[in-house]
């Protein structure tokens, strides 16, 4: 099976590449060639999908599958029909859980929740997206797949507020510091291993009945926030100073941080994945938090570069934490 990613160097799409190219499949990853991750065994095109000058080597062929980890904007999914309409089997659009109903009538979320989200311009681009491709899919039979991943980590950490790629809140953690834990903490959550959606998204890779489809991916674990931040500081055999700052707080003193928080993370969800493991039979995530933060933290230490503390956001959490002590 010939298979192209579009990406595939990222902190998600990495092991799916690599899993992909495991399971014997034709990978190519088309891509800038910035990203220093080698993935043995793939073809790589080096171009810019958004330079049509870059893209000569691309359209010498046809694919099986076609996964886009990097279309943002209606504009990008124009330019995709554009470039795969009749030159792919599956088309497979990399869409965000943060589009689900914000804030939600029901916690349980299955594919068939509302897609719904005012507050963030990323789920709602996300959201057009999709709307763009099913009417494409309805009205030629363009080949699309969603899929819709939730909080996927692995060389990045899955933390709410100076976490992800920077390591402002390891490094306070690390210095006893104090961080900030939105609401009480109590809030549930569910973090998803790279790896293990990497094993529910390969299967989903030319299956003929996905077209049409969407789909989660996520982990079955349900934490609350306090789990989260106990467990990534006992991971690094510490202790989380946790300060506990209500969500349109932190958002009214650093607006900011009102997408990823209050369009997101504030939110208690559960996912139900019944239709991954219905259309992907033995599709299960194994790697529980307490051993996947472990790996990340790893890798993180393995090069001081990796472990990047971004000044501005060290800023906004010193803001928010004085401008809550104030109210004291």
């Amino acid at each position: 099976m010939k298979v192209l990613f579009i990406g595939g160097t990222g902190n998600i799409s990495t092991p799916s590449s690599r899993l992909a190219v495991a399971k014997g499949m034709d990978l190519y990853l088309l891509n800038r060639g910035k990203a220093k991750v080698d993935i043995e065994g793939a073809h790589s095109i080096i171009g810019d999908i958004n330079k049509l000058e870059d893209l000569t080597e691309l359209k010498k062929h046809d694919w099986d599958v076609v996964v886009n980890w990097i279309a943002f904007t209606p504009a990008d999914i124009e330019r995709d029909l554009e470039l795969f309409q009749g030159k792919t089997k599956q088309y497979i659009f990399i869409s965000s859980a943060s589009c689900y109903q914000t804030p939600l009538t029901y916690p349980v979320i299955t594919e068939s929740t509302p897609l719904r989200n005012n507050l963030w311009d990323y789920s709602q681009n996300k959201i057009l997206c999709e709307e763009r491709l099913l009417k494409a899919y309805q009205e030629t039979g363009f080949p699309m797949t969603i899929v819709r991943p939730s909080h996927t980590y692995d060389t990045v950490t899955p933390l709410a507020i100076g976490g992800f790629d920077k390591y402002n809140v390891i490094d306070r953690i690390l210095k006893g510091k104090e961080i900030i834990v939105h609401g009480d903490g109590t809030s549930l959550w569910t973090v998803t291993h790279a790896d293990d959606f990497a094993k529910g998204f390969v299967g989903l890779l030319g299956l003929t009945t996905a077209i049409g489809h969407a789909f989660h991916i996520t982990s079955d674990e349900v934490l609350s926030w306090n789990m989260i931040y106990k467990i990534t500081a006992e991971a690094l055999g510490k202790e989380a100073n946790m300060v506990h700052i209500a969500s349109d707080f932190i958002c009214k003193i650093e607006p900011s941080f009102t997408g990823s928080l209050l369009a997101d993370k504030s939110e208690s969800v559960i996912f139900d994945n019944s239709k991954i493991k219905t259309f992907v039979p033995g599709f299960k995530a194994t790697i529980p938090y307490s051993e996947g933060i472990k790996r990340t933290l790893a890798w993180l230490h393995e090069k001081p570069e990796r472990q990047w503390i971004d000044p501005e956001t060290e800023a906004k959490i010193e803001n928010v934490l004085r401008a809550y002590k104030s109210l004291a």
